[in-house]
């Protein structure tokens, strides 16, 4: 009898499917997508090329599916590592960490070129996440306004100001430079940005 690899078929499937998305994940690391076929995802995934096609019409939909697993891991974790910070200017740091320890390591390719292999219906479907994550950026820079953390400004234009300065950062990152050097550098750079001052001890300052 064929040995079962778990303990159900629903699990099964899962199991499949995170196996076809984890390697199309590596592949787009170690390759990119320029030339990625279905039939290199399915061995590296170790499973038959039928087998990728019973749970993704394309590869456009893998880009797709693959995409909204990472950011929605990326969303849970985010509000997690922000739970229980009470200051808004230290949220922000936090945001700002997050955002370019993801963009400094996703496979995924920016925005401009995911908008340009997939179609307008596929590419909306990943912004579902971008507006989670507007709205979490939104809510710490407003709130930074209303505690007198940060000086009033145009909320909508602040963020995209800083998601366009976080994905220019990211793409222009020396490999001679420490990330942890870069990353801090970003968050200063950005929580300057926003109007935030400090302390001699490196506490924000509400605005009098």
């Amino acid at each position: 009898m064929p040995r079962i690899a778990a303990p159900t078929n629903a699990a099964q499937r899962e199991q499949t499917q995170r196996k076809i998305l984890n390697a199309f994940g590596e592949l787009l690391f170690t390759h990119g997508l320029p030339g990625l076929t279905m039939t290199d995802v399915a061995r590296t995934a170790g499973v038959g090329r039928t087998a990728v096609y019973n749970y993704f019409a394309d590869l456009e939909q893998l880009l797709v599916a693959y995409a909204l697993d990472e950011t929605g891991k990326f969303v849970v974790d985010l509000r997690a590592s922000l739970d229980g910070l009470e200051n808004p200017v230290d949220r922000l740091a936090v945001y700002v960490r997050a955002q370019m320890e993801d963009l400094t390591r996703r496979h995924l390719p920016p925005g401009p070129a995911m908008r340009s292999v997939l179609s307008n219906e596929s590419f909306a479907k990943l912004g579902v996440h971008v507006g989670e994550l507007n709205t979490i950026l939104m809510d710490i820079l407003r709130a930074g306004m209303a505690q007198r953390y940060l000086p009033e400004a145009d909320v909508e234009g602040l963020v995209q100001l800083i998601h366009g300065s976080l994905t220019t950062s990211a793409s222009r990152r020396n490999a001679d430079t420490p990330d942890e050097d870069h990353i801090t550098g970003a968050v200063r750079f950005i929580q300057a940005g926003v109007g935030a001052t400090f302390d001699a001890d490196g506490r924000p300052i509400q605005r009098a």
